[in-house]
């Protein structure tokens, strides 16, 4: 996996490619990452049109963070798809429904977010995750759970152990861990919540579908002033090896967890 230095977004908002009006006004939030969408969001009878708008939506938020996703590699609209990158130009692409390191090949040389949305995926996450060119994983909990045969109002923690394998496999290479969307557009508290555990589970960021979703993702990825304060006691404290910090045990390992927070929140 590539080096995620430069990619650590806390959130990342999904807009249709096919809406320039909507790619405006998104250019104007605080999501960290914009992806333009040529997939879910867009419907078969739009994919052409969608494709048509996606210079003018890249352009339109130029200077900012940008990705494009594009439709899945078994889908028909994966060659055009692939040709509209090639207009386009350097761009981070998100790849949705990968269940194979050789589902990545056409696209090589290019910046990489594999979307994890089937076991198989699962099942292949840290090959996916070794890619050259792959930053990262996003896990797509929609299409996961459909594929898992979950029942309606499962709920999250049937989707736990699938949750920490793609953590694992993106942070064994050395990569980006980012969660899947949450449904539910008025329930702030409930995001906050799964926000709250995604972190725990060792997650970046997470993916938004509404703008309404920004503050809280943001808020909830980012490390509390409390925190930040508690690093850069231990950073100053420090003397190196195995010491005592306050009423705990602490080693280089922790030192470097608290110089990580601090770079985060810059």
């Amino acid at each position: 996996m590539e080096p995620a230095t430069t990619l650590a977004p806390r959130s990342l908002l999904f807009v249709p490619a096919v809406r320039p009006s909507m790619v405006a006004k998104a250019a104007g939030l605080d999501a960290d990452l914009i992806v333009l969408d040529l997939e879910d969001s867009v419907r078969d009878g739009d994919k052409a049109a969608a494709r048509e708008a996606l210079p003018v939506s890249l352009e339109l938020l130029h200077g900012r963070g940008a990705a494009v996703r594009i439709n899945a590699p078994d889908s028909p609209h994966f060659a055009d798809d692939l040709a509209i990158l090639d207009r386009v130009g350097d761009t981070l692409v998100v790849v949705p429904k990968v269940e194979a390191s050789g589902d990545l090949a056409a696209l090589s040389g290019r910046a990489l977010l594999p979307m994890i949305e089937t076991p198989a995926g699962v099942l292949a996450a840290a090959a996916i995750a070794a890619v050259p060119g792959v930053v990262g994983l996003l896990v797509g909990t929609n299409d996961l759970a459909a594929a898992l045969r979950l029942p309606p109002g499962a709920g999250r923690g049937a989707l736990t152990t699938a949750l920490h394998m793609v953590v694992l496999a993106a942070r064994a290479a050395g990569g980006l861990a980012l969660d899947g969307v949450f449904n539910a557009l008025n329930d702030a508290d409930g995001l906050a919540r799964e926000c709250a555990e995604g972190r725990a589970m060792g997650f970046d960021g997470k993916s938004l579908i509404h703008p309404n979703q920004i503050v809280v993702a943001n808020t909830a990825f980012s490390p509390t002033p409390a925190e930040l304060e508690e690093a850069a006691a231990m950073i100053a404290a420090a003397g190196g090896g195995a010491e005592r910090f306050q009423d705990r045990m602490i080693e280089d390992m922790h030192v470097e967890m608290a110089r990580r927070l601090i770079q985060r929140a810059r």
